[in-house]
This record gives structure tokens, sequence and C-alpha cells, in this order.
């Protein structure tokens, strides 16, 4: 064999075995039946629009939710997301988990608890992080609107 090599003859190298990803059933579901694919009119007082990315991976996620004016909880969410399926199930996940919530309680969604639901492997948690990220944006992004609704109406009151 070390002749061979010598002599520039290439060895037969042994065949590459390449195993399949399983993913979990819940990122399956998510990504074959994804829920509240979708966008509302980001320019609605009601609604907030967290967009983030993750520029390693190539992975973007636009998640709005829609809040009710007199209880202040989430009354509908959606999503849409650019990446691989362990983002797009991640996201399904999010809008699902938020409704019927105020936006207090949406902070407190961590991606642990989207990770360990969708039973994603280390090389994919950044994809529970996103979700967690957009959530938090479309919480801000909301309580801003409120705060410019709120402030503009008291200008108008006085």
């Amino acid at each position: 064999m070390a002749s061979k090599k010598l002599l520039g003859i290439p060895s037969p190298s042994p065949p590459l075995q390449t195993l399949p990803r399983l993913y979990h059933q819940n990122v399956i579901d998510h990504y074959n039946n994804p829920r509240n694919v979708g966008s509302f009119d980001k320019n609605d007082p009601n609604v907030g629009t967290g967009l983030v990315g993750a520029p390693a991976c190539g992975d973007v996620m636009k998640l709005q939710i829609k809040i009710d004016e007199e209880s202040g909880k989430i009354v509908d969410a959606c999503f849409k997301t650019f990446g691989c399926g362990s983002a797009i199930a991640s996201s399904s996940v999010a809008t699902e988990w938020v409704k019927g919530k105020s936006m207090d309680e949406v902070l407190t969604i961590k991606n642990t608890e989207i990770a360990k639901h969708l039973s994603l492997p280390p090389v994919k948690l950044h994809c529970s992080m996103l979700a967690e990220d957009a959530i938090k944006a479309a919480v801000k992004d909301a309580e801003a609107k409120r705060g410019k609704m709120n402030g503009s109406s008291k200008a108008a009151d006085a």
C-alpha cells in the first residue's frame, strides 16, 4: 500500500457511511403542517412584529402578534420563516404558545422549552433561540406602538 502511495496510485477509500438525520415527530409535524403561517399589517397599532435572523446559518424569522386592546392578551400570532425545518417548526410552536397569553407571560417562554418540545439536536438549538428572540422583538415592537398611542392621545388631550 505504501508503494502505491509513493507511485501516486490512489488507494481505494472505504465508502463513506452517511446516516440519515432523524428529526423528532414534533419537528416533522410542524414542518409538514406549520401553524399560523402568514402576516398581519405591520402598521396596525395592535400588531407587534419581530424580525430576527442568524447570519451564520441564513435563517430569518418574522413573528407577529396581535394584541387585544382591552385585555392586553395576544389573540393571534403568525410567522414567515426562511430557513431549515427546525427553524420553521420553532416558529410554528412559538405562534401556538403565545396565543391567549399576556405580553409579560410570553417573555417567559425560553428557547430551551421550545428545543425540548421539538427534541432539537444541539446543532439546531439556534433555531429555538431565534424563536425566543422573535417573540421578544414582537413584544418590544407592540409595546413601543402602545407607548406612542398612549403618548399621542395624552398630547392630544392637553
